[in-house]
């Protein structure tokens, strides 16, 4: 129920990131609120997603 995703910000449009799954072939992006990111996100920056939190590895 609560998998683990992992995700990149492939771009950032004002109060919103584009997000790529990394583990899924048929990927959609993903457009996500930032406020729901953590704050020092940038273009190219992996995420994980797990327990409905998003969380900076890199």
């Amino acid at each position: 129920m609560f998998e683990k995703k992992e995700y990149v910000v492939t771009s950032i449009d004002g109060d919103y990131a584009h997000l790529l799954e990394q583990n899924n072939d048929a990927a959609e992006d993903k457009l996500v609120a930032r406020a729901l990111l953590p704050e020092n996100i940038r273009e190219g920056s992996r995420l994980e997603y797990e327990m409905m939190m998003y969380r900076l590895t890199e």
